[in-house]
């Protein structure tokens, strides 16, 4: 099953590279030639005939009636045996046709040669998602650049990568292969570095994850038959450790099965060797040197963990790291979840807290406001009782006082009453008076009016003068822009319309003229309702002399004294009162 996820991804990035309009479909055509390939790079034995048979242009076959993944999963994926082709020659097919369709590199700067995009493109797809469309999560990204920069020994720039990373398409849905590669085609990775060190880092890290391979490099190792040194390349996977004449791997010269019935021990320094470790199998132990104790410490480190793998019957290193990071992944989103949650019950109770903290103290407040207003009500109880009781005293005595005070007061009041009738005759007289200051005063305000209205009037023509001039000064400028043949015509009447201006101009002045004279007759109007207001004002004086005489205090009037009429004064401050006494006090200075 895991072989058939690894194949189906490679396939995955064939077909989409052919669904040229995205719509998920492909022509039988390409399809045909598709499963061609993958028969021959599967090494899967296959019927010329049959195939075109599957492929016809009708709607009968297994392609037109279940679709292509049926089809894949039934006639390809299914006669899959594992160890009869080598999956790199399948990866490299699917990534040729994808790449020439998606891998474009921006602006035409191809910093990654074809062959290490490819080597980019395959780890990519090994520590992917196993969701479709392929994408690779954040962690997993800086994971495997940071792979890439230690095989070059170089630090990893988190700057750049967490600005890549923190975009926000690849928050949200992960990055795809072809903006990973375009990122490390930025050369932001590996600025400084040579293109051949780039090269082997990216084959490093590609041998030691799609490989499959732990650990790999030369050691000296003790020969069985002639007991002697050589210096050999180790190769350690899984299962087996292999070792060749050179790196390039093409000549092997033995290999070490590995199982649960191996371990690897430290020997001490002997025939002139250091750095020594040995790995003993059931029938034969194989005495091997290193060039240093960190690289012994390493080589017996990767093969307890190799024999560990084959203990716990699993096929690769990297995809335990991978399926322990995806725990870890899943296990910190599960606990940032569960936090989350807690966190959300904690506001809920913290909330229900402070709610049932402000009822009870609501209550409080409502208990103490209760009592508050019982002590009050009794307290205004008994204040009411007591100023009733020293209400009625007050107004025993007041009744008595006023009965000793209405017998004095009737002597006054027929004195008072002939006083006021005279007071009553001269507030009619002065009455009349300011009627007629007041018919003065409404007589200046329609001047004034028909003033405002002459004026706005005279704006009026004003405006329309103006417009009339503006008119005319256009058809003088449309007039000079005449042919030199009318001249005689045009100036024959520019002479009437300079005319026409400055008549127009004339009848302006005195338009102008006109408004400044009813400007000033306003003027003078409101000079007058001035003056105007001025009398008023010192009839309002003489009324309030008249009316509040330098006399007796007025007393209440006695409870059987008979009603005198009583006669309404205008106010002091009417305006034709005022304009009244203006025009009085002006008479008097001529």
């Amino acid at each position: 099953m895991e072989l058939r996820a690894e194949l189906l991804k490679s396939i995955w990035y064939a077909f989409t590279s052919l669904d040229v309009e995205k719509s998920g479909k492909v022509s039988k055509s390409q399809l045909k030639v598709l499963s061609h390939n993958l028969y021959t790079a599967l090494n899967i034995p296959h019927d010329p005939v049959a195939l075109e048979d599957h492929f016809r242009d009708d709607d009968d076959g297994p392609v037109s009636n279940q679709g292509y993944m049926p089809y894949l999963n039934k006639f390809i994926l299914d006669k899959v045996v594992e160890g009869t082709f080598v999956k790199e020659n399948v990866d490299e097919f699917c990534w040729t046709l994808s790449a020439k369709k998606n891998y474009r590199p921006k602006n035409g700067v191809d910093v990654l040669p074809d062959k290490d995009a490819f080597h980019l493109w395959c780890l990519f797809n090994f520590l992917s998602e196993d969701d479709y469309p392929l994408v690779l999560v954040p962690e997993e990204v800086e994971y495997l650049l940071k792979k890439i920069c230690r095989a070059m020994s170089v630090e990893l720039s988190c700057v750049d990568v967490e600005d890549f990373i923190s975009q926000e398409a690849v928050q949200q849905s992960g990055i795809t292969v072809w903006a990973f590669l375009d990122f490390v085609n930025t050369g932001r990775l590996t600025r400084g570095m040579e293109k051949d060190s780039v090269t082997m880092a990216i084959d490093k890290v590609y041998q030691e994850i799609a490989g499959n391979i732990i650990k790999q490099g030369y050691l000296w190792k003790k020969g069985h038959l002639r007991r002697n040194w050589n210096e050999r390349w180790f190769s350690l996977q899984p299962s087996t450790l292999h070792y060749y004449v050179s790196e390039d791997r093409k000549e092997c010269k033995g290999c070490i099965e590995l199982g649960h019935n191996c371990c690897v021990e430290v020997l001490p320094e002997k025939e002139g060797k250091r750095c020594m470790f040995c790995v003993k199998t059931l029938t034969k132990t194989y005495e091997m040197s290193a060039p240093d104790t960190k690289q012994r410490q390493e080589w017996t480190t990767a093969i307890q963990t190799a024999i560990r793998l084959c203990v716990e019957w699993k096929k690769s290193l990297h995809k335990d790291l991978k399926l322990r990071r995806r725990e870890q992944r899943e296990e910190r989103e599960r606990r940032r979840t569960a936090k989350e949650e807690e966190l959300q019950s904690l506001r809920l109770l913290q909330g229900e807290r402070e709610s049932k903290l402000a009822e009870l103290e609501l209550l409080q407040d409502a208990q103490k406001q209760a009592q508050t207003a019982l002590l009050q009500e009794e307290q205004k109880r008994k204040q009411k009782h007591v100023e009733l009781q020293r209400t009625l005293q007050e107004q025993l005595q007041q009744a008595e006082e006023a009965r000793v005070s209405i017998q004095a007061e009737m002597a006054l009041k027929e004195v008072e009453t002939e006083r006021q009738r005279r007071r009553i005759r001269e507030l009619e007289v002065m009455q009349l008076r300011l009627e007629e200051a007041l018919h003065q005063v409404m007589r200046a305000r329609q001047d004034e009016e028909v003033y405002c209205l002459a004026q706005a009037r005279l704006l009026v023509e004003e405006e329309e003068k103006m417009k009339a001039l503006l008119a005319l000064q256009e058809e003088q400028e449309q007039y000079i822009l005449k042919t030199q043949r009318e001249k005689q015509e045009l100036r024959q009447e520019m002479v009437t319309k300079s005319q026409a201006l400055e008549e127009a101009q004339h009848q302006l002045e005195k338009v102008r003229a006109s408004r400044r004279r009813m400007d000033q007759d306003i003027a003078a109007a409101q000079r007058k309702l001035r003056h105007a207001s001025t009398s008023v004002k010192h009839w309002n004086i003489q009324v309030n002399r008249l009316t509040h005489p330098n006399g007796p205090v007025e007393r209440r009037p006695s409870l059987g004294s008979s009603g005198v009429p009583v006669v309404s004064v205008p106010s002091l401050r009417d305006p034709g009162l005022r304009l009244y006494h203006q025009r009085n006090e002006r008479e008097k200075e001529k």
